[in-house]
């Protein structure tokens, strides 16, 4: 039993790596330009499928196709910027609306080039086990797992340690102000937009490496993304990993001591429970602090 639990405790540790490099993205606009992008998830989506392309069409192994994924998912969130840019009013719910929509067209853009087959790779050095002593886990896990502590402290440095990322902070924090003290705004939410497309691509080659895609998974990648974010708390990217690592655990015990059927009631629960005693979210007020 108890190596069963530490079986469950070390794939919900890697699962919440996967959740915080998919949520990252998302935290990030939210945190410096207050708009939820319901369309994140497509473009993670959309990242995995042309990983796909790269591996059945050029032979390239997942991870070597991250760049070609940039080149199409960093345009494509510069277009959601744009589209949300030209919101005047209410831009809270309006850009809600919008990109609920955005997310829709790219669904059935998805739908029409790659139909409703599901999809995985073909990559057996990525779906190898790896052995460590009683646990298991596959070689992509691993290799992403990483990959997300990385782009979280990246991410983080930047924000806190950089001029462009202060900028974007002091832009979050007060758009007018900030434009006063000579920072653009709409250079600063759009430097956001494209670091979020940027972190989409890498979460969708990470989904693809070692998961199943299919067109309708979208919308329930972007439910994921946003209940960590609202977990994580406003602006906290410390928040991102540990409501991550939280989330995927609370599933991964919730599939092994009970059943699979019950693993999504099993975030749900986490995320209300959050929200009730911690409605700021887990790190939330310390992010605004810092």
């Amino acid at each position: 039993m108890s190596e069963l639990l530490a079986q469950a405790l070390y794939s919900g540790l890697l699962q919440g790596g996967s959740y915080a490099l998919l949520a990252l993205g998302l935290a990030l606009v939210f945190g410096t330009t207050r708009v939820i992008n319901l369309a994140h998830g497509e473009l993670v989506l959309l990242a995995a499928y042309v990983a796909h392309t790269a591996e059945t069409a050029l032979g390239l192994a997942p991870p070597l196709a991250i760049p070609l994924a940039l080149l199409v998912v960093c345009p494509a969130a510069a277009g959601v910027h744009a589209l949300v840019s030209r919101i005047g009013a209410d831009r809270e719910i309006n850009s809600l609306i919008a990109t609920f929509g955005l997310g829709v067209v790219l669904t059935n853009l998805m739908l029409l080039l790659w139909h409703a087959d599901a999809r995985s790779t073909g990559s057996s050095w990525l779906q190898e086990a790896v052995v460590l002593g009683p646990l298991y886990s596959m070689r992509g896990e691993l290799l992403f797992g990483a990959a997300s502590l990385l782009l979280l402290g990246a991410l983080w440095w930047w924000l806190a340690r950089s001029w462009h990322g202060r900028a974007l902070r002091a832009v979050a924090a007060d758009r007018d102000a900030a434009a006063l003290m000579g920072v653009d705004p709409g250079r600063a939410e759009l430097a956001a937009f494209l670091l979020a497309g940027a972190l989409a691509a890498v979460a969708g080659v990470a989904l693809y490496s070692y998961g199943v895609v299919q067109p309708a998974l979208g919308g329930a990648l972007t439910v994921k993304a946003f209940v960590i974010t609202v977990l994580a708390g406003v602006g906290s990217i410390p928040g991102v990993l540990l409501g991550a690592m939280l989330l995927g655990v609370a599933e991964a015990l919730t599939v092994t001591l009970a059943s699979s059927a019950l693993q999504e009631l099993a975030g749900m629960a986490l995320f209300l429970l959050v929200l009730l005693f911690l409605p700021n979210g887990l790190l939330g007020a310390t992010g605004r602090r810092g």
